[in-house]
């Protein structure tokens, strides 16, 4: 009971500081735009460092940003890998890097006692300015990589994918996997990822995200600690905008495997996009809602045509692909995806119910809070918010905005968006 009730406060406590997020902004010497904001309640700090190198940034070498990503926290400085890890795990620090279609990012999270904090914050510092990327690390992640991509020929769901993405993007910079290709990989060396670190990890191309229990004073000298170890640099040019389709397309991979992957869809929002919140409730609505979507009922509860079918807005800088999709037993795809066509039709073309919508508001509106409550999870957002540069009450005023749509306002932005006559439709299994 104790336990029980201590939960309780806490995730009241949680709900309270997410209701108050109060986002600090300012910018740097560099130009580095940083966003704080302070959580007292735990002894910890969240810092994440961002910058515009993405998968998008590779140019016709595939897997540059994502091999780029996974060396930083190898060997740095005058540090072995192995000394690195043991730097942050001897205090308590944990460390990672990541990469998508538009970033690249390394994380720090730590206790704010001063003796540890510094100590991670020197370690993390060095990881972000002086990675060795020596030659054992190197092949090391090399030889994973290619061994992911090789197994990556296994599966269904992956050659779909990558399909789907070039049947949406031809030859944009988003058409390609994030990981790579095994011949793009197989031909880096070192001194590829050298080059692309110096040209897209520099200050004037990044932006710094700390969360946690740290004064105001102390955000601004430990993001100026960091980045003062960095070339200022300059700003990459922007990513070319997306030419959308002008008509539709099927494609079918044979595979042997007894279901078919099944994705349609075409190029979607994005995140400055005015019709966002009218496209993401009515999506909540249409697949994304899981197990009480217009999808999931009219393909898996009225027919049993598929375990699970969903929707997906994935918004990025430039429209992000709008995706619809299922699996199915291979001699049932033919009636699964005139099912699943036929409902986004329908949706498009009538929009949802009143009671559709008010339930769907009822869910995100009610579940938003734990999307934010832990420190991690709001770093996540705040990125967000930095990077595609939202407005700063963008947590404060998600809930109204979401509560503002309308039926008139889904039906009139999906018919506006979604083209059903240029929907891209990859397909992947045996006959």
């Amino acid at each position: 009971m104790i336990f029980k009730l201590l939960g309780l406060l806490l995730l009241f406590a949680v709900q309270a500081s997410w209701a108050t997020v109060k986002i600090q902004h300012w910018q740097t010497a560099q130009g580095t735009r940083v966003y704080y904001v302070n959580t007292p309640s735990l002894p910890m700090v969240d810092i994440r460092v961002t910058f515009d190198a993405g998968s998008a940034r590779d140019d016709t070498r595939f897997g540059l940003a994502a091999l780029t990503s996974a060396l930083l926290g190898n060997s740095s400085g005058e540090w072995s890998a192995d000394e690195v890890a043991n730097r942050f795990e001897s205090i308590g620090a944990t460390f990672s890097s990541g990469v998508s279609e538009d970033n690249a990012w390394l994380s720090m999270r730590s206790l704010t006692e001063k003796p540890l904090f510094d100590k991670a914050l020197s370690a993390f510092k060095v990881v972000l300015t002086q990675p060795a990327f020596n030659d054992g690390d190197f092949q090391r992640e090399k030889n994973l990589t290619l061994a992911g991509l090789k197994h990556r020929e296994e599966s269904p769901g992956a050659i779909a994918g990558i399909a789907f993405r070039k049947a949406l993007y031809n030859n944009h910079p988003y058409a390609h996997p994030e990981e790579g290709e095994l011949q793009t990989v197989s031909a880096f060396s070192v001194d590829d990822l050298k080059t692309f670190y110096r040209k897209f990890y520099v200050s004037a191309n990044a932006i710094v995200v700390i969360v946690g229990d740290l004064s105001r004073h102390q955000a601004e000298q430990a993001a100026q600690t960091l980045l003062d170890g960095l070339p200022v640099g300059e700003k990459p040019a922007e990513i070319p905008p997306v030419v959308l389709p002008t008509q539709a397309s099927t494609q079918h991979i044979e595979f042997p495997s007894t279901q078919t992957h099944v994705l349609a869809g075409m190029p979607g929002s994005y995140r400055k996009d005015p019709d966002y919140f009218s496209l993401y409730v009515g999506n909540h609505i249409l697949g994304g809602g899981s197990l009480v979507s217009k999808l999931f009922d009219e393909v898996r509860e009225k027919r049993g045509l598929a375990y699970s079918a969903a929707s997906q807005f994935m918004p990025l800088y430039r429209p992000g692909p709008f995706t619809v999709g299922l699996q199915t037993r291979n001699d049932q795809t033919a009636k699964a995806v005139e099912v699943m066509n036929n409902t986004l039709r329908d949706f498009i073309e009538n929009g949802p119910s009143e009671a559709e919508l008010t339930a769907a508001k009822q869910n995100i509106t009610g579940g938003f809070a734990m999307r934010v409550d832990t420190n991690s999870k709001l770093t996540d957002y705040i990125t967000m918010i930095g990077f595609y540069q939202q407005p700063l009450d963008y947590l404060d005023v998600f809930q109204s905005k979401v509560e503002a749509v309308t039926a008139a306002d889904i039906k009139d932005a999906f018919q506006r968006r979604i083209r059903p006559e240029w929907l891209q439709t990859v397909t992947v299994g045996g006959n």
